[in-house]
């Protein structure tokens, strides 16, 4: 499983009241979500994505605030492949996967990689490609379960398949 694309880059303690406004949250429609995405932090997040920007990198305390599924939902619909930061608020992590949107945490990485650089991320390895710079930073690989619920949608489309399957 990779994910490449060109970085937007944001800085610590992004909350979710920045990732969606709280004023959007009286729906669950992924498109209506996606176009109030980041508007309060970054007015060009919506142009910037469709230009080819997939990746988000962070610094420290991501998806910190409210318990809200809204906002990696939000990231996810608006066409973002991967977030990297620093870490993680926890509820956060794991409304991400439970969403099916793939987020890593590593330190080095979200320190160095700059806006606009453009970025593979090799999941099963356990590899961050910074392929502007030219350099690699490593990661801890997403275990085969992890990668499952990711590549079928999510926590809900991962079970069904799993009982479909018998």
């Amino acid at each position: 499983m990779i994910a490449k694309g060109k970085v937007i880059k944001y800085g610590n303690n992004v909350d979710t009241d920045v990732i969606i406004p709280a004023r959007h949250l009286n729906t669950t429609n992924e498109k209506d979500l996606a176009l109030h995405c980041m508007e309060d932090l970054d007015k060009s997040f919506p142009d910037r994505v469709k230009a080819g920007h997939k990746i988000i990198v962070a610094g420290r305390n991501f998806g910190c605030g409210s318990s809200r599924e809204h906002a990696p939902l939000a990231i996810k619909a608006s066409g973002i492949a991967c977030v990297i930061a620093s870490d993680f608020a926890r509820i956060f992590y794991r409304n991400s996967i439970n969403i099916g949107l793939p987020i890593v945490e590593c330190p080095e990485a979200a320190e160095t990689i700059e806006d606009g650089d453009e970025v593979e991320v090799h999941f099963d390895l356990g590899v961050i490609k910074n392929l502007t710079k030219s350099a690699e930073y490593k990661m801890t690989p997403f275990p085969p379960f992890l990668q499952a619920i990711i590549s079928a949608g999510g926590l809900l489309a991962a079970a069904e398949r799993k009982l479909l399957e018998g």
